[in-house]
Protein backbone atom coordinates (compact mmCIF):
# COMPACT_ATOMS: atom_id res chain seq x y z
CA UNK A 1 0.00 0.00 0.00
CA UNK A 2 2.41 2.76 0.47
CA UNK A 3 4.10 1.76 -2.20
CA UNK A 4 1.43 2.51 -4.31
CA UNK A 5 0.65 5.68 -2.55
CA UNK A 6 4.55 6.40 -3.40
CA UNK A 7 3.64 5.33 -7.04
CA UNK A 8 0.57 7.37 -7.39
CA UNK A 9 2.26 11.07 -5.80
CA UNK A 10 5.43 10.54 -7.93
CA UNK A 11 2.99 10.70 -10.93
CA UNK A 12 0.96 12.97 -9.79
CA UNK A 13 4.27 15.10 -9.73
CA UNK A 14 5.28 14.43 -12.76
CA UNK A 15 2.08 15.56 -13.72
CA UNK A 16 1.99 19.06 -12.28
CA UNK A 17 6.38 19.61 -13.56
CA UNK A 18 5.17 19.31 -16.73
CA UNK A 19 1.57 20.38 -17.68
CA UNK A 20 1.84 24.07 -15.24
CA UNK A 21 4.37 25.20 -18.16
CA UNK A 22 2.11 24.43 -20.99
CA UNK A 23 -1.05 25.97 -18.75
CA UNK A 24 0.96 29.10 -18.30
CA UNK A 25 1.90 29.30 -21.50
CA UNK A 26 -1.57 28.90 -22.71
CA UNK A 27 -2.85 31.48 -20.30
CA UNK A 28 -0.23 34.13 -21.22
CA UNK A 29 -0.43 33.58 -24.65
CA UNK A 30 -4.31 33.89 -24.26
CA UNK A 31 -3.87 37.26 -22.32
CA UNK A 32 -1.94 38.91 -24.54
CA UNK A 33 -3.61 37.92 -27.87
CA UNK A 34 -6.11 40.63 -29.24
CA UNK A 35 -8.98 38.06 -29.90
CA UNK A 36 -10.70 39.76 -33.21
CA UNK A 37 -13.97 39.01 -35.51
CA UNK A 38 -12.75 36.24 -37.53
CA UNK A 39 -14.64 38.32 -40.29
CA UNK A 40 -12.54 41.16 -39.48
CA UNK A 41 -9.34 39.76 -39.39
CA UNK A 42 -8.23 36.52 -40.33
CA UNK A 43 -5.04 35.78 -40.78
CA UNK A 44 -3.40 38.00 -38.23
CA UNK A 45 -2.31 37.41 -34.58
CA UNK A 46 -2.55 40.54 -32.93
CA UNK A 47 -0.96 41.09 -29.78
CA UNK A 48 -1.22 43.58 -27.08
CA UNK A 49 -5.05 43.73 -27.08
CA UNK A 50 -7.70 46.08 -25.32
CA UNK A 51 -8.89 43.84 -22.86
CA UNK A 52 -12.10 45.97 -22.69
CA UNK A 53 -12.95 45.72 -26.29
CA UNK A 54 -12.32 41.61 -25.98
CA UNK A 55 -14.74 41.34 -22.42
CA UNK A 56 -17.61 43.58 -23.97
CA UNK A 57 -17.78 41.57 -27.38
CA UNK A 58 -16.12 37.78 -26.45
CA UNK A 59 -18.98 35.80 -27.73
CA UNK A 60 -18.18 37.32 -31.39
CA UNK A 61 -15.23 37.42 -31.19
CA UNK A 62 -12.44 34.39 -32.47
CA UNK A 63 -8.83 33.73 -31.32
CA UNK A 64 -7.67 33.84 -34.64
CA UNK A 65 -4.56 31.44 -35.64
CA UNK A 66 -3.40 31.32 -39.22
CA UNK A 67 -4.43 28.05 -40.71
CA UNK A 68 -4.10 26.14 -44.16
CA UNK A 69 -7.32 26.28 -45.93
CA UNK A 70 -8.28 22.53 -45.43
CA UNK A 71 -7.78 23.21 -41.32
CA UNK A 72 -10.26 24.03 -38.76
CA UNK A 73 -9.49 26.16 -36.36
CA UNK A 74 -11.33 27.37 -32.67
CA UNK A 75 -13.06 30.31 -31.70
CA UNK A 76 -14.09 31.51 -28.17
CA UNK A 77 -17.74 31.90 -26.62
CA UNK A 78 -18.91 32.24 -23.23
CA UNK A 79 -19.40 28.81 -22.98
CA UNK A 80 -15.35 27.87 -23.53
CA UNK A 81 -13.35 27.16 -27.10
CA UNK A 82 -15.45 25.40 -29.94
CA UNK A 83 -15.01 24.37 -33.74
CA UNK A 84 -14.85 27.07 -35.95
CA UNK A 85 -17.17 27.10 -38.93
CA UNK A 86 -15.90 25.84 -42.23
CA UNK A 87 -13.73 27.97 -44.47
CA UNK A 88 -15.86 29.35 -47.18
CA UNK A 89 -13.09 28.52 -49.82
CA UNK A 90 -13.39 24.44 -48.72
CA UNK A 91 -17.08 25.33 -50.06
CA UNK A 92 -16.33 27.20 -53.04
CA UNK A 93 -13.76 24.75 -54.24
CA UNK A 94 -16.24 21.71 -54.27
CA UNK A 95 -18.50 23.87 -56.45
CA UNK A 96 -16.82 24.26 -59.52
CA UNK A 97 -18.04 23.46 -62.70
CA UNK A 98 -16.78 25.40 -65.74
CA UNK A 99 -14.08 23.64 -67.46
CA UNK A 100 -10.31 24.52 -67.87
CA UNK A 101 -10.14 25.54 -71.62
CA UNK A 102 -8.56 23.71 -74.65
CA UNK A 103 -7.53 26.06 -76.80
CA UNK A 104 -4.11 26.76 -76.33
CA UNK A 105 -4.49 30.69 -76.92
CA UNK A 106 -7.01 30.47 -74.25
CA UNK A 107 -4.82 28.27 -71.75
CA UNK A 108 -1.98 31.21 -72.18
CA UNK A 109 -4.60 33.91 -71.30
CA UNK A 110 -4.89 31.77 -67.97
CA UNK A 111 -1.68 32.30 -66.92
CA UNK A 112 -1.30 35.25 -68.04
CA UNK A 113 -3.76 36.31 -65.15
CA UNK A 114 -2.23 33.71 -62.99
CA UNK A 115 0.86 35.53 -63.21
CA UNK A 116 -0.31 38.39 -62.72
CA UNK A 117 -2.46 37.94 -59.55
CA UNK A 118 0.96 36.11 -57.91
CA UNK A 119 2.99 39.25 -59.37
CA UNK A 120 -0.07 41.61 -57.90
CA UNK A 121 -0.26 40.68 -53.88
CA UNK A 122 -1.32 43.42 -51.98
CA UNK A 123 -3.67 44.09 -54.40
CA UNK A 124 -4.84 40.42 -54.01
CA UNK A 125 -5.00 40.32 -50.54
CA UNK A 126 -7.17 43.65 -50.38
CA UNK A 127 -9.56 42.01 -52.88
CA UNK A 128 -10.06 39.08 -50.85
CA UNK A 129 -10.41 41.38 -47.62
CA UNK A 130 -13.12 43.25 -48.88
CA UNK A 131 -15.23 40.10 -50.35
CA UNK A 132 -15.04 38.89 -46.58
CA UNK A 133 -18.08 40.95 -46.24
CA UNK A 134 -19.81 39.61 -49.30
CA UNK A 135 -18.80 35.90 -50.13
CA UNK A 136 -20.84 33.73 -47.94
CA UNK A 137 -24.08 35.55 -49.19
CA UNK A 138 -23.06 35.67 -52.53
CA UNK A 139 -21.92 31.63 -52.39
CA UNK A 140 -25.32 30.59 -50.61
CA UNK A 141 -27.54 32.30 -53.26
CA UNK A 142 -25.36 30.77 -56.17
CA UNK A 143 -26.24 27.30 -54.61
CA UNK A 144 -29.23 28.12 -53.97
CA UNK A 145 -30.61 28.67 -57.86
CA UNK A 146 -27.84 25.36 -58.47
CA UNK A 147 -25.10 27.59 -60.44
CA UNK A 148 -21.78 27.08 -61.18
CA UNK A 149 -19.69 28.22 -58.20
CA UNK A 150 -17.40 30.10 -60.21
CA UNK A 151 -20.05 32.55 -60.35
CA UNK A 152 -19.80 33.75 -56.86
CA UNK A 153 -15.90 34.64 -57.91
CA UNK A 154 -17.55 36.89 -61.01
CA UNK A 155 -17.79 39.91 -58.26
CA UNK A 156 -13.82 39.33 -58.60
CA UNK A 157 -13.53 40.23 -61.90
CA UNK A 158 -16.24 42.66 -62.39
CA UNK A 159 -15.37 45.03 -59.23
CA UNK A 160 -12.45 43.29 -57.09
CA UNK A 161 -15.56 42.72 -54.67
CA UNK A 162 -16.06 46.82 -54.25
CA UNK A 163 -19.53 47.67 -53.90
CA UNK A 164 -18.60 51.56 -54.72
CA UNK A 165 -16.87 50.08 -57.59
CA UNK A 166 -18.03 52.85 -61.03
CA UNK A 167 -16.64 52.21 -64.37
CA UNK A 168 -15.84 54.57 -67.22
CA UNK A 169 -18.88 52.81 -68.75
CA UNK A 170 -20.93 54.01 -65.52
CA UNK A 171 -20.95 50.82 -64.57
CA UNK A 172 -21.85 50.38 -60.73
CA UNK A 173 -21.28 48.09 -58.01
CA UNK A 174 -19.91 44.70 -56.98
CA UNK A 175 -21.82 43.50 -60.73
CA UNK A 176 -21.12 46.37 -62.57
CA UNK A 177 -24.76 47.00 -63.74
CA UNK A 178 -24.99 49.88 -66.31
CA UNK A 179 -28.01 52.10 -65.75
CA UNK A 180 -30.34 50.53 -68.80
CA UNK A 181 -29.42 47.01 -67.37
CA UNK A 182 -30.29 47.57 -63.99
CA UNK A 183 -33.32 49.58 -64.51
CA UNK A 184 -34.71 46.40 -66.10
CA UNK A 185 -33.73 44.38 -63.78
CA UNK A 186 -35.53 46.24 -60.85
CA UNK A 187 -32.68 47.98 -59.53
CA UNK A 188 -34.00 51.68 -58.51
CA UNK A 189 -31.66 54.63 -59.20
CA UNK A 190 -32.49 57.67 -57.93
CA UNK A 191 -31.87 61.01 -55.42
CA UNK A 192 -31.85 58.66 -52.53
CA UNK A 193 -30.44 55.95 -53.72
CA UNK A 194 -28.50 53.78 -56.70
CA UNK A 195 -29.47 49.94 -55.79
CA UNK A 196 -26.94 48.59 -58.50
CA UNK A 197 -24.53 48.77 -55.51
CA UNK A 198 -27.26 47.19 -52.75
CA UNK A 199 -25.19 44.01 -52.22
CA UNK A 200 -28.62 41.89 -51.68
CA UNK A 201 -30.31 43.47 -54.32
CA UNK A 202 -27.69 43.60 -57.17
CA UNK A 203 -26.76 39.73 -56.24
CA UNK A 204 -30.32 38.72 -56.99
CA UNK A 205 -30.49 40.85 -60.17
CA UNK A 206 -27.21 39.85 -61.52
CA UNK A 207 -28.14 35.81 -60.85
CA UNK A 208 -31.65 36.26 -62.25
CA UNK A 209 -29.73 37.91 -65.31
CA UNK A 210 -26.93 35.14 -65.57
CA UNK A 211 -29.80 32.32 -65.53
CA UNK A 212 -31.79 34.57 -68.28
CA UNK A 213 -28.32 34.37 -70.21
CA UNK A 214 -27.41 30.85 -70.16
CA UNK A 215 -31.19 29.74 -71.27
CA UNK A 216 -30.51 31.94 -74.13
CA UNK A 217 -27.03 30.78 -75.38
CA UNK A 218 -26.81 27.10 -73.53
CA UNK A 219 -23.39 27.56 -71.53
CA UNK A 220 -22.13 29.33 -69.16
CA UNK A 221 -19.28 30.34 -71.23
CA UNK A 222 -21.38 31.87 -73.48
CA UNK A 223 -23.77 33.81 -70.51
CA UNK A 224 -20.71 35.50 -69.21
CA UNK A 225 -19.52 36.43 -72.33
CA UNK A 226 -22.86 38.12 -72.90
CA UNK A 227 -22.99 39.40 -69.16
CA UNK A 228 -19.80 41.36 -70.26
CA UNK A 229 -20.20 42.36 -73.82
CA UNK A 230 -23.77 42.08 -73.92
CA UNK A 231 -25.99 39.58 -75.45
CA UNK A 232 -26.71 41.47 -78.69
CA UNK A 233 -22.69 41.04 -79.42
CA UNK A 234 -23.04 37.51 -78.50
CA UNK A 235 -25.96 36.88 -80.75
CA UNK A 236 -24.72 38.61 -83.98
CA UNK A 237 -21.32 36.76 -83.52
CA UNK A 238 -23.04 33.47 -83.17
CA UNK A 239 -25.24 33.99 -86.12
CA UNK A 240 -22.25 34.90 -88.37
CA UNK A 241 -20.21 31.71 -87.68
CA UNK A 242 -23.65 29.65 -88.05
CA UNK A 243 -23.61 31.18 -91.30
CA UNK A 244 -20.17 30.25 -91.99
CA UNK A 245 -20.79 26.90 -90.87
CA UNK A 246 -18.27 27.71 -88.31
CA UNK A 247 -18.82 26.46 -84.30
CA UNK A 248 -20.66 28.80 -82.33
CA UNK A 249 -19.02 28.15 -78.94
CA UNK A 250 -17.44 30.62 -76.50
CA UNK A 251 -13.67 30.04 -77.65
CA UNK A 252 -14.60 29.98 -81.85
CA UNK A 253 -16.74 33.18 -82.02
CA UNK A 254 -15.06 36.26 -82.82
CA UNK A 255 -15.37 38.80 -79.28
CA UNK A 256 -13.88 42.04 -77.75
CA UNK A 257 -10.16 41.30 -75.98
CA UNK A 258 -12.26 41.65 -72.82
CA UNK A 259 -14.62 39.81 -73.25
CA UNK A 260 -12.39 36.78 -75.02
CA UNK A 261 -10.28 37.06 -71.60
CA UNK A 262 -13.28 37.04 -69.70
CA UNK A 263 -13.83 33.39 -68.86
CA UNK A 264 -9.60 32.73 -68.72
CA UNK A 265 -9.70 35.42 -66.12
CA UNK A 266 -12.04 33.68 -63.89
CA UNK A 267 -10.30 30.22 -64.25
CA UNK A 268 -7.41 31.90 -63.18
CA UNK A 269 -8.66 33.20 -60.03
CA UNK A 270 -10.36 29.31 -59.59
CA UNK A 271 -7.04 28.03 -59.40
CA UNK A 272 -5.23 30.73 -57.16
CA UNK A 273 -8.26 29.99 -54.86
CA UNK A 274 -7.44 26.22 -55.48
CA UNK A 275 -3.96 26.40 -54.41
CA UNK A 276 -2.87 29.57 -53.52
CA UNK A 277 0.44 28.58 -51.91
CA UNK A 278 1.54 27.29 -55.70
CA UNK A 279 0.72 31.07 -56.86
CA UNK A 280 2.76 32.34 -53.40
CA UNK A 281 -1.00 34.26 -53.34
CA UNK A 282 -2.57 34.73 -49.98
CA UNK A 283 -6.21 33.58 -49.42
CA UNK A 284 -7.70 35.22 -46.57
CA UNK A 285 -9.51 32.55 -44.44
CA UNK A 286 -13.13 33.50 -44.34
CA UNK A 287 -15.39 31.55 -42.02
CA UNK A 288 -18.66 29.87 -43.89
CA UNK A 289 -21.39 31.91 -41.98
CA UNK A 290 -23.22 35.75 -42.21
CA UNK A 291 -21.03 38.22 -42.03
CA UNK A 292 -23.92 41.05 -42.09
CA UNK A 293 -27.75 41.12 -40.80
CA UNK A 294 -30.68 42.98 -42.18
CA UNK A 295 -32.15 45.70 -39.84
CA UNK A 296 -35.30 47.28 -40.59
CA UNK A 297 -35.77 50.96 -40.78
CA UNK A 298 -39.27 52.68 -39.74
CA UNK A 299 -39.00 56.26 -39.29
CA UNK A 300 -36.84 58.70 -40.94
CA UNK A 301 -33.18 58.28 -39.03
CA UNK A 302 -29.43 59.69 -40.01
CA UNK A 303 -27.27 57.65 -40.38
CA UNK A 304 -24.90 59.51 -38.26
CA UNK A 305 -27.20 58.10 -35.26
CA UNK A 306 -27.05 54.69 -36.78
CA UNK A 307 -23.26 54.74 -36.86
CA UNK A 308 -23.46 55.78 -32.97
CA UNK A 309 -25.80 53.12 -31.86
CA UNK A 310 -24.31 50.45 -34.11
CA UNK A 311 -20.99 51.55 -32.84
CA UNK A 312 -19.66 50.96 -36.48
CA UNK A 313 -17.28 53.23 -38.67
CA UNK A 314 -18.86 55.31 -41.54
CA UNK A 315 -16.55 52.97 -44.35
CA UNK A 316 -18.07 49.63 -42.50
CA UNK A 317 -21.72 51.27 -43.18
CA UNK A 318 -20.71 52.09 -46.61
CA UNK A 319 -19.17 48.82 -47.25
CA UNK A 320 -22.42 47.28 -46.45
CA UNK A 321 -25.16 50.26 -47.84
CA UNK A 322 -23.16 51.79 -50.46
CA UNK A 323 -26.98 51.98 -52.35
CA UNK A 324 -27.31 54.98 -49.85
CA UNK A 325 -26.44 58.51 -50.89
CA UNK A 326 -27.40 60.84 -48.26
CA UNK A 327 -26.82 61.57 -44.74
CA UNK A 328 -30.05 60.09 -43.93
CA UNK A 329 -32.33 57.06 -44.69
CA UNK A 330 -35.65 58.43 -45.35
CA UNK A 331 -39.30 57.04 -44.08
CA UNK A 332 -41.19 54.99 -47.19
CA UNK A 333 -44.18 53.62 -47.81
CA UNK A 334 -42.53 50.19 -47.38
CA UNK A 335 -39.92 49.76 -44.57
CA UNK A 336 -36.13 50.16 -45.47
CA UNK A 337 -33.87 47.85 -44.59
CA UNK A 338 -29.90 48.69 -43.90
CA UNK A 339 -26.89 45.61 -43.38
CA UNK A 340 -25.16 45.74 -40.33
CA UNK A 341 -22.22 43.44 -39.07
CA UNK A 342 -23.95 40.45 -37.70
CA UNK A 343 -21.91 41.21 -34.33
CA UNK A 344 -23.24 44.74 -34.01
CA UNK A 345 -26.74 43.77 -34.83
CA UNK A 346 -28.12 43.74 -30.43
CA UNK A 347 -25.64 46.50 -30.10
CA UNK A 348 -27.83 48.46 -32.37
CA UNK A 349 -30.75 47.17 -31.04
CA UNK A 350 -29.97 47.46 -27.25
CA UNK A 351 -29.00 51.19 -28.06
CA UNK A 352 -31.95 51.95 -30.42
CA UNK A 353 -34.30 50.97 -27.38
CA UNK A 354 -32.23 53.21 -24.97
CA UNK A 355 -32.25 56.26 -27.22
CA UNK A 356 -34.66 59.23 -26.13
CA UNK A 357 -33.14 61.56 -28.51
CA UNK A 358 -34.73 62.50 -31.98
CA UNK A 359 -34.09 60.05 -34.85
CA UNK A 360 -32.92 62.49 -37.53
CA UNK A 361 -31.88 66.24 -37.85
CA UNK A 362 -32.75 66.82 -40.92
CA UNK A 363 -35.40 68.68 -42.59
CA UNK A 364 -36.98 67.14 -46.08
CA UNK A 365 -37.87 70.03 -48.19
CA UNK A 366 -39.34 70.47 -51.87
CA UNK A 367 -38.88 73.71 -53.02
CA UNK A 368 -42.02 75.98 -54.55
CA UNK A 369 -42.00 76.85 -58.70
CA UNK A 370 -39.96 79.58 -59.24
CA UNK A 371 -38.73 79.35 -55.29
CA UNK A 372 -34.83 80.55 -55.54
CA UNK A 373 -31.86 78.61 -53.51
CA UNK A 374 -31.89 82.08 -51.63
CA UNK A 375 -34.99 82.16 -50.80
CA UNK A 376 -34.94 79.22 -49.14
CA UNK A 377 -31.15 78.75 -47.27
CA UNK A 378 -32.80 82.28 -45.98
CA UNK A 379 -36.28 80.74 -44.87
CA UNK A 380 -34.59 78.18 -43.11
CA UNK A 381 -31.42 80.63 -41.82
CA UNK A 382 -29.05 78.44 -43.45
CA UNK A 383 -25.88 80.07 -44.55
CA UNK A 384 -25.83 80.52 -48.30
CA UNK A 385 -22.81 78.48 -49.58
CA UNK A 386 -23.67 75.61 -46.65
CA UNK A 387 -27.16 75.20 -47.81
CA UNK A 388 -25.48 74.75 -51.82
CA UNK A 389 -22.66 72.16 -50.19
CA UNK A 390 -25.07 70.69 -48.64
CA UNK A 391 -27.48 69.96 -51.41
CA UNK A 392 -24.12 69.95 -53.82
CA UNK A 393 -26.04 73.32 -55.53
CA UNK A 394 -22.72 75.35 -56.63
CA UNK A 395 -23.00 76.97 -59.69
CA UNK A 396 -26.90 77.07 -59.70
CA UNK A 397 -30.07 79.79 -58.99
CA UNK A 398 -32.90 78.00 -59.41
CA UNK A 399 -33.69 74.59 -58.68
CA UNK A 400 -34.26 71.72 -60.73
CA UNK A 401 -38.18 70.46 -60.70
CA UNK A 402 -39.25 68.17 -58.51
CA UNK A 403 -36.23 68.14 -56.10
CA UNK A 404 -35.71 67.22 -52.75
CA UNK A 405 -33.61 69.45 -50.36
CA UNK A 406 -31.69 68.88 -47.41
CA UNK A 407 -32.44 71.25 -44.28
CA UNK A 408 -30.28 70.82 -41.47
CA UNK A 409 -31.95 71.79 -38.10
CA UNK A 410 -29.26 71.81 -35.35
CA UNK A 411 -26.26 74.38 -35.24
CA UNK A 412 -24.13 71.33 -35.15
CA UNK A 413 -24.90 69.88 -38.53
CA UNK A 414 -24.78 73.64 -40.16
CA UNK A 415 -21.31 73.92 -38.29
CA UNK A 416 -20.62 70.61 -39.84
CA UNK A 417 -21.41 70.95 -43.35
CA UNK A 418 -20.07 74.83 -43.39
CA UNK A 419 -16.30 73.56 -42.67
CA UNK A 420 -17.05 70.49 -45.06
CA UNK A 421 -19.73 69.36 -48.18
CA UNK A 422 -21.64 65.55 -47.72
CA UNK A 423 -19.59 64.74 -50.68
CA UNK A 424 -22.87 63.62 -52.28
CA UNK A 425 -24.25 64.64 -56.28
CA UNK A 426 -27.54 65.58 -55.83
CA UNK A 427 -29.13 64.48 -59.28
CA UNK A 428 -31.47 62.78 -59.73
CA UNK A 429 -30.22 60.51 -63.25
CA UNK A 430 -26.38 60.44 -65.02
CA UNK A 431 -26.55 61.51 -69.20
CA UNK A 432 -23.73 61.40 -71.64
CA UNK A 433 -21.40 62.97 -73.60
CA UNK A 434 -19.38 61.86 -76.33
CA UNK A 435 -15.94 63.74 -76.11
CA UNK A 436 -15.00 65.38 -79.56
CA UNK A 437 -12.41 67.06 -81.15
CA UNK A 438 -12.26 71.02 -79.51
CA UNK A 439 -14.27 69.97 -76.46
CA UNK A 440 -12.64 71.00 -72.77
CA UNK A 441 -13.70 69.98 -69.38
CA UNK A 442 -15.04 73.31 -68.61
CA UNK A 443 -17.09 73.90 -71.96
CA UNK A 444 -19.14 70.55 -71.26
CA UNK A 445 -19.01 71.72 -67.41
CA UNK A 446 -20.74 75.02 -69.12
CA UNK A 447 -23.10 73.21 -71.67
CA UNK A 448 -24.70 71.09 -68.76
CA UNK A 449 -24.63 73.49 -66.34
CA UNK A 450 -22.12 71.40 -63.86
CA UNK A 451 -18.98 72.24 -62.25
CA UNK A 452 -16.17 71.15 -63.26
CA UNK A 453 -15.09 69.26 -59.85
CA UNK A 454 -18.51 67.52 -60.08
CA UNK A 455 -17.65 66.53 -63.64
CA UNK A 456 -14.32 65.48 -62.48
CA UNK A 457 -15.21 63.42 -59.18
CA UNK A 458 -18.32 61.94 -61.03
CA UNK A 459 -16.12 60.79 -64.04
CA UNK A 460 -13.03 60.30 -61.77
CA UNK A 461 -10.76 62.03 -63.67
CA UNK A 462 -7.14 63.50 -61.71
CA UNK A 463 -6.53 66.37 -64.14
CA UNK A 464 -8.76 68.47 -66.55
CA UNK A 465 -7.42 66.10 -69.66
CA UNK A 466 -10.02 64.22 -71.05
CA UNK A 467 -9.71 62.22 -74.81
CA UNK A 468 -11.49 62.39 -77.42
CA UNK A 469 -13.54 59.48 -78.42
CA UNK A 470 -14.28 58.73 -74.76
CA UNK A 471 -17.42 59.22 -72.91
CA UNK A 472 -18.21 61.51 -70.10
CA UNK A 473 -20.89 60.87 -67.40
CA UNK A 474 -23.37 64.34 -66.68
CA UNK A 475 -24.86 64.14 -63.57
CA UNK A 476 -28.42 65.24 -64.01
Amino acid sequence: MNQLTTNIFFICLVLIIFISPINLKAESSHNHCHCINAQQQTFEYIEEADSNEISQSKKNFYLTIPKPLNEKSLFTTEVGIQERPENIWNIVNKGYRIPDPKKKWAKKVVKKYERWYSEHPVYTYRMFERAKRYIYYVVHEVKKRNMPIEIALLPIIESAYNPIARSNAKAVGLWQFIPSTGKNYGLKQNWWKDERSNVILSTNASLNYLEKLYKQFGTWELALAAYNAGEGKVSREIKKNKRRKRATDYYTISLPRETDEYVSKLIAMKHIIQNPSKYNVEVLEIPNEPYFGEVTITEQMDIDLILKLADISSEEFELLNAHHKRPLIPKESQPTTILLPQYKINTYSKNLAEHDGPLSNWILYKPKRRESIMRVAKKFDVNLSTFKRINNLNGRVTFRRNSTVLIPKSNELKSKYTLKGTGDFNYTSVGTHHVSKGDTLGGIARKYKVSIEDLKEFNELDSHIIIIGTTIDIPQ
